[in-house]
């Protein structure tokens, strides 16, 4: 087919913004001293928009781009070039299909023919007569690192950043090439690393660099001069003067050591799955079949395969509510905060403060530092506890600049900016002062004080608090207006929310100078009102709680921890109270149960387990095998009124209901989308199911306990 005849796919999307493909003749310089080796087409794909909207590839834009390698393919059979290159404008290649195009397609064959579309026009550029090339000069993802995979050769900027395959984590396949050619450029297990592992892990993707490593690209070139070093490098691949080598390639048919190992990795890629999203969600399971069966499939059989899955994903309701958390929520409404006020009022931050030295404070300080690139001191009450929490944040970044994630250049300089001091006379100086010290409302009082006697006027108080009242904080100092609530969730450097608590008296330049420094630190942040636990722990909190009373009312503990299993959650939540901690748990607890009563149950067993000097319910034998210990168990009381799997999961689900219509009521968020994007960044609520609200929608459970859903229909 010609990419012409697709008209009826495009025709469903006269709106979209589209990506145009642009074609530029090289003359290729000659290689050693011998004639140049002819002309290379160079296609850049650009919107014609600034670096804030990436290229995307929806169907007008893939019908363009095949309408110009079909006229290379013309005129390579003419002799008029030797190759054909594809880049793109700066900072990207190209971002993936556009969900926006994709989830408007309703139906399957709609679905299959946008797979065709991409397979199509994707084969054009690996069959146009002469070697075709992709300088990968910034994002790809998705279908933008598959049109990479379709071409002969790649090479990528050590500048690039965002390279990734993430359809399991958007809820579809790689169905533009990617499951039959990753795993034969790269190895299967380095395949299962793209499509399964990194997405299922909120969504990594690879840099340049790591993915020239994986064997992605062919050559790795710097960014100031990347394309016409991409450009010379071709050249010489085209004169033969440059050897391509792909050590992690296998081929068929496959030796007996390539077909074990890819046996092992489909294997590893279903315990990935299962440990990360129980099995709840439909396209990593998609992709792991295509994977396993696409060990002996042809590349046609394999193509075909891909429209099959595609077709069918798009149409799922699980496609839909991901394209809801991922597109409406993480990319729209994270960006344009609810209730953020103007950001011209922020003041610059060049200092920060961090009270504490602690391994939360050593978390701060090293993201402050990283990100901001400001000077950061550490305070705590002796030079012993200082000195320690210093050479922690120091040693953290020589983790880094082993791993190659940071340059020595680089590390030198946020160690610099990383100092401790036993005076709080270090923050006189400081802009934004945040403190890490133990929860508890007197010590968060006292400390401020302290600072705000050495401060300036307008420097920023912020508390990490999770649970404890702002307003209470700010009660007795000078200046309450400057204090706002800065709440991280560990571990800081991964979890990507920021919950910004306003208390009555937060002034409007303090919120936004919160807001733009949370954007600085490459965080997503919501604005939240002044209410104990503030959304994600409040949510969580009344989840567990409930499994934890049907635990305690006589529910066996299997039953109980596993009673959630449906909604997929990264961890069950006997898993989750030992991993937070039982102390901080119970504590949290209190203060919630202090503010809402018997809606927040304190357990009498969870105080048994605190009091014994236990780390958590379960026990994990050396099999992997878990149970609860017989010691433990003597410690516990239980009621005489169990509940089944499905009742503890069904009487979970109404529970978070009424808390989430309370906290709406509250206003402690401007609306339920507020509360889906809290609990997708701050707790790993799966994308699949759309948001927690939306989800409670489809369970019937808002309308049973409110008598109206959440979102209207």
């Amino acid at each position: 087919m010609s990419a012409r005849d697709f008209t009826q796919l495009t025709e469903l999307f006269p709106d979209e913004v589209v990506t145009h493909s642009y074609v530029q003749d090289i003359a290729l310089p000659g290689v050693g001293g011998a004639p140049g080796a002819g002309t290379l087409a160079l296609i850049t794909l650009d919107n014609g928009l600034d670096h804030r909207r990436p290229t995307t590839l929806g169907p007008n834009t893939l019908v363009e781009l095949g309408t110009v390698l079909e006229a290379q393919r013309d005129r390579a059979a003419r002799g008029e070039i030797t190759g054909v290159a594809v880049t793109g404008k700066p900072f990207f290649l190209a971002a993936g299909a556009d969900l926006s195009a994709v989830k408007g397609l309703k139906d399957r064959d709609a679905g299959r023919l946008m797979a065709r579309l991409g397979h199509d026009v994707y084969s054009t550029l690996n069959n146009l007569g002469v070697p075709s090339f992709v300088f990968i000069n910034g994002m790809a993802l998705g279908g933008g690192l598959e049109l990479a995979l379709n071409a002969t050769y790649r090479t990528v900027s050590s500048g690039a950043g965002a390279l990734g395959l993430p359809e399991a984590f958007l809820g579809l396949v790689p169905g533009w090439g990617g499951v039959y050619l990753l795993p034969r450029l790269i190895g299967p297990a380095n395949a299962v690393k793209v499509m399964i592992e990194n997405p299922l892990a909120n969504n990594r993707t690879l840099s340049g660099p790591a993915a020239f490593r994986l064997g992605l690209a062919d050559a790795l070139f710097e960014p100031a001069d990347f394309v016409e070093q991409s450009v010379d490098w071709a050249a010489r691949v085209l004169a033969g003067a440059e050897a391509v080598s792909r050590p992690n390639a296998v081929a068929a048919p496959l030796s007996a050591e390539d077909s074990a190992a890819w046996d092992a990795a489909v294997a590893h890629a279903r315990e990935v799955v299962e440990a990360r999203t129980s099995n709840a969600a439909p396209a990593p399971a998609r992709v792991i079949e295509l994977l396993e069966k696409g060990k002996h499939f042809t590349k046609a059989e394999s193509f075909a395969a891909e429209d099959d899955a595609l077709a069918e994903l798009i149409t799922t309701p699980q496609f839909r509510d991901t394209v809801y958390a991922f597109l409406d929520l993480v990319q729209k409404r994270g960006k344009r905060p609810a209730g953020a006020p103007d950001a011209t009022l922020a003041r610059p931050v060049t200092k920060v403060g961090v009270v504490g030295a602690g391994l939360m404070a050593g978390q701060f300080a090293l993201l402050f530092a990283r990100q901001l690139k400001v000077p950061v001191v550490l305070t705590d009450i002796d030079r012993e506890r200082v000195d320690r929490g210093v050479a922690h944040v120091h040693g953290e970044v020589d983790k880094l600049l082993a791993k190659g994630r940071i340059s020595p250049d680089a590390a030198n300089r946020t160690k610099a900016l990383v100092t401790g001091s036993v005076s709080k006379d270090a923050f006189a100086d400081a802009d934004f002062v945040i403190e890490a010290v133990f929860e508890e409302l007197d010590i968060k009082k006292q400390v401020f004080a302290e600072v705000e006697a050495v401060v300036s006027p307008e420097c920023i108080l912020a508390t990490n608090t999770s649970s404890l009242s702002v307003t209470a904080m700010a009660a007795d100092l000078k200046h309450p207006e400057r204090l706002v609530g800065f709440h991280f969730f560990n571990p800081v450097a991964l979890m990507p929310l920021l919950e910004i608590v306003r208390a009555p008296k937060t002034d409007d330049a303090v919120l936004a100078t919160a807001f733009a420094t949370a954007k600085a630190l490459r965080k997503t942040a919501v604005l939240v009102k002044d209410a104990p636990a503030f959304v994600v722990n409040r949510v969580l909190l009344r989840l567990m709680g409930e499994v934890s009373r049907a635990f305690d009312e006589g529910t066996e503990a299997h039953t109980a921890d596993t009673a959630l299993r449906p909604m997929g959650l990264p961890m069950t939540p006997f898993t989750l109270l030992a991993m937070v901690g039982l102390p901080v748990a119970q504590h949290v607890t209190e203060s919630m149960h202090a503010a809402f009563g018997d809606r927040i149950a304190v357990s009498a067993n969870l105080q048994a387990l605190i009091d014994a000097g236990k780390k958590g319910l379960w026990e994990t034998a050396a099999d992997g095998s878990r149970s609860v210990p017989a010691d433990t168990l003597a410690l516990l009381t239980f009621g005489n009124t169990p509940s089944t799997g499905e009742e503890v999961l069904r009487r979970t689900q109404d529970a978070l209901a009424e808390e989430i219509g309370l906290m709406l009521a509250e206003g402690v968020v401007a609306g339920p989308e507020d509360i889906d994007l809290c609990m997708v960044l701050g707790a790993g609520w799966p994308m699949h199911l759309g948001g927690i609200t939306p989800y409670l929608d489809r369970t019937g459970a808002s309308q049973r306990v409110n008598g109206r859903p959440f979102h209207a229909a």
